[in-house]
């Protein structure tokens, strides 16, 4: 028997991030061998990482037009004046921790729970006493960067390294010697710029920049960094990114029309990249993806968008990841006006809408990125880490140091920026896992150890931030969607922050496509096996989510290959025209494709992820223009005209991918906590199993059509197929009967499991073709109602509740069973005998 519910406590040990240049990688070895920690942190007073903090280390806080205060922070003081007055309050808040019961794993970590769960608390309170809340904390765009005041534009930049500085762009021809700024204690620096004739002096649209001398006596000029749009000239090769002054008029500035749609308790997730969603080699909008793309994503019935790359990134090929202006939309696509409209358009579809947001690490670009403010200083006077502490190698970028105040409100702000300004409905968090540790999860090897992570390599830090994060979003809209991408399987990840956990609504299940890429690679069909695929697939954490995918952007990039095209390679060429023969490999390629998708849907989470272009099986990989390939966007789009083509067979999978979102859509089997697997035959190759109360059966035999096959099911009565992925519609050979009843057989004895079959109380018989799926649901009995005593009186079912099987002429009935002459319409009914024989319920067909 296999059950997700029967592994309450099971670690979630994934074998690596899909994104290739993360190195980190997994062997599982069972359930966690606890051992004791060593991991409580400095003493219970301690803010900061205690190994970064020395006795001396101040950590500076305040409102910004507010009195600013500094607070001492002692490594080995007993008392912490900021905080003394609240001590036991927070002693009283930090008892309670709710993941403790539901994990014994978690006991011989307690202290290190405990010690993070209490510096939680320790900084929520520090920003409660100096800012108000920490939703008012998370307001900073409202007094850094450009704000308009009474009589004049207010600008602010927090950069304590600098020595002098100026405010510089097209409004003064960019000579800042009349437009000094001036710089207060804590290393704000600020300008008010006073309007002309009653008009803003900073023209909306135009160029800005922040100017200023650092220690070395030289100027630079730095895009400021609460910016919220920045452009290139993209007549001149490599020109860096200016920043741009933006508020338009209230004429031209979009009105959201649509509220947000009610949020959906199973997501079905269409990733999406917005400059390469067109079908020309270019860079789409906002605006065409909004009125070319958003409807083909409602049409397949997908209830959430997930957009990559918006927020600003000099470097097109980073996919997004490589962020220069975190407040800024990548102008690439159009404006911040542009953004809007497509949000709108997709809440009037009834879409949610989830930001792909980059807080893990920043590009470390100098002239338009905001490493520019790093000028060698300290790392309490900087956005990031100092040393080789505050570089990704693997990355080339910089990491932000989460124990700065500043830090802490640039990113807080920029979740709620995000939220507030262009109504995302919640956020993915990329790169979870390199912020969750010191080494980044670089070169290591996660077995799902509990020592793995509650050790000295925490950044306690960093899981601080993110249990701020996660509160903060979801007190700003409690329907929010977070979503962590961790290829640890950190522990408590997914669990609520008021228990302790770090906050997350989801995680991605980051196991499941590295296991379908390994068998498609390494091993052959008869070789797979249903243990391995089934453990993958429900390996997760009791009570925390995950969003299963079998494959996402990660799969698709330059190097890499999608399913598709591991399946078929290259006669996708030449091969999916129906106006031909299927090949072989065709064949199984668009079977496999649909199967794998499918059951990674149904069995391997609570919520569903495609990238798009995979739900009709895209050709080829993807490559972002760059020297290598020329600059050249081939490989840089969708090809929605492979999809649209009548003739061609990509638009068999991308109806199986419509209808089994539709199926999920009817049914809502995701949010099912029923979940029973009860065969899992690695002989036959075929998974039995129940989601709510459909009952799935994969065949993945490369030849062998069963037919009369037994499957255990839950609740008696009768059964029809739901969907079946070889129907004609979906490019099969319409092998099954649609119209067929499925009438179950009682098994066992009442009142002893033991005695069931598959652990099931009832079963059914069904045609289960080679490399299909079929999902049966229960429907309503339509015999009248003495014919239902007549076969009761017949027959003499043990059950009154249960009809006899019914059994259609192309099944060859059970040996188990005596078969009674008695027709009801056309079907055979089939009484059980008391008697015990060879089950021959499996008759294997070529």
């Amino acid at each position: 028997m296999y059950s997700s519910s029967a592994l309450p406590y099971a670690t979630v040990p994934f074998s690596c991030n899909n994104r290739s240049n993360h190195k980190a990688s997994v062997n599982f070895q069972g359930l966690a061998k606890l051992l004791p920690t060593s991991a409580y942190l400095g003493t219970k007073k301690l803010l900061g990482q205690c190994s970064f903090l020395s006795s001396d280390m101040i950590l500076m806080h305040g409102r910004v037009g507010h009195e600013w205060k500094i607070s001492a922070l002692l490594e080995d003081s007993d008392t912490m004046s900021t905080l003394e007055e609240n001590d036991e309050t927070i002693e009283e808040d930090a008892e309670p921790l709710g993941i403790l019961s539901l994990d014994p794993g978690f006991k011989a970590f307690e202290d290190h729970l405990r010690h993070r769960f209490r510096r939680y608390l320790e900084q929520k309170r520090l920003i409660e006493t100096y800012e108000g809340s920490l939703e008012e904390f998370a307001q900073g765009y409202l007094k850094f960067g450009f704000n308009k005041e009474q009589d004049g534009i207010v600008y602010r930049e927090w950069a304590p390294a600098a020595l002098e500085a100026q405010l510089i762009g097209d409004f003064n021809g960019w000579d800042g010697s009349n437009y000094q700024m001036e710089k207060n204690q804590y290393g704000v620096w600020t300008i008010k710029i006073p309007d002309q004739d009653g008009e803003p002096a900073i023209p909306n649209n135009s160029r800005v920049k922040f100017r200023f001398k650092h220690g070395n006596g030289i100027w630079v000029d730095r895009i400021p960094a609460w910016i919220k749009y920045a452009t290139v000239d993209s007549t001149v090769f490599a020109a860096p990114y200016d920043g741009v002054y933006w508020d338009p008029p209230p004429s031209e500035r979009y009105t959201f029309k649509h509220a947000r749609p009610p949020k959906p308790e199973s997501p079905r997730i269409y990733e999406a990249h917005i400059g390469m969603s067109s079908t020309e080699p270019c860079v789409n909008s906002y605006r065409e993806f909004a009125d070319d793309i958003l409807p083909r994503i409602k049409a397949n019935n997908y209830n959430t968008v997930q957009l990559m790359a918006i927020m600003e990134h000099s470097y097109y090929g980073s996919f997004g990841y490589h962020v220069t202006n975190f407040f800024a939309v990548s102008s690439r696509s159009g404006t911040p006006e542009d953004l809007k409209y497509l949000i709108d358009k997709a809440h009037g579809l009834g879409l949610r809408v989830l930001m792909d947001v980059v807080h893990s690490h920043a590009s470390k670009n100098f002239t338009d990125g905001l490493n520019g403010y790093d000028v060698g200083q300290s790392s309490q006077d900087s956005y990031f880490h100092t040393g080789e502490q505050g570089y990704h190698k693997l990355w080339d970028s910089r990491l932000f140091n989460y124990a700065n105040w500043e830090v802490l409100r640039f990113l807080l702000s920029n979740l709620r920026w995000w939220l507030e300004e262009f109504n995302f409905d919640g956020f993915r968090f990329d790169g979870v896992t390199s912020m969750l540790y010191q080494h980044h999860g670089v070169n290591m090897s996660f077995t799902g150890n509990y020592n793995e992570y509650f050790t000295e390599a925490t950044d306690v830090d960093a899981v601080v931030y993110l249990m701020l994060a996660n509160n903060l979003v979801h007190n700003i809209l409690p329907d929010a969607i977070v979503i962590a991408e961790d290829v640890s399987g950190m522990p408590a990840l997914g669990r609520p922050v008021s228990d302790g956990g770090i906050g997350f609504d989801f995680r991605l299940a980051m196991a499941i496509p590295d296991k379908w890429i390994d068998y498609l690679k390494n091993k052959k069909d008869e070789e797979w096996s249903m243990e391995e695929i089934l453990f993958c697939l429900t390996n997760r954490r009791y009570t925390e989510k995950c969003i299963a995918y079998a494959e996402c952007h990660d799969q698709a990039i330059v190097g890499d290959k999608t399913i598709s095209f591991l399946l078929m390679d290259k006669e996708m060429y030449s091969g999916m025209s129906c106006l031909m023969d299927a090949s072989p490999t065709i064949e199984r390629g668009i079977a496999l494709h649909k199967m794998i998708h499918f059951i990674t849907m149904a069995l391997g989470g609570e919520g569903y992820l495609n990238f798009m272009g995979n739900e009709f099986g895209h050709p080829e990989w993807i490559d972002f223009p760059r020297e290598g390939n020329g600059w050249s966007y081939d490989k840089c789009r969708r090809q929605w005209n492979l999809v649209d083509a009548d003739h061609l067979r990509y638009k068999f999978m991308n109806s199986f991918d419509r209808a089994m979102n539709a199926l999920d859509d009817k049914f809502s089997f995701l949010e099912s906590t029923k979940q029973f697997v009860s065969s899992a035959n690695n002989e036959d190759k075929v998974i039995v199993f129940e989601r709510g109360d459909l009952v799935f059966v994969f065949n993945f035999h490369p030849e062998v059509t069963y037919d009369g096959y037994k499957v255990g099911c839950e609740l008696p009565g009768k059964y029809r197929v739901a969907l079946d992925s070889d129907a004609l519609e979906f490019g099969g050979h319409g092998r099954v009967g649609h119209d067929v009843d499925h009438f179950t057989s009682p098994e066992g004895i009442p009142g002893e499991p033991e005695t069931n079959f598959n652990n099931r109380p009832n079963s059914f018989k069904v045609l289960s073709p080679a490399r299909t799926c079929v999902v049966y649901q229960k429907v309503e009995e339509d015999l009248d109602e003495h014919v239902k005593e007549d076969l009761e009186d017949e027959v003499k079912l043990p059950r009154t509740d249960t009809t006899a099987a019914v059994v259609m002429d192309h099944h060859v009935p059970n040996k188990d069973l005596s078969l009674c002459q008695e027709e009801v319409g056309e079907s055979e009914v089939e009484d059980t005998e008391e008697t015990e024989v060879e089950d021959l319920s499996r008759a294997p067909q070529k």
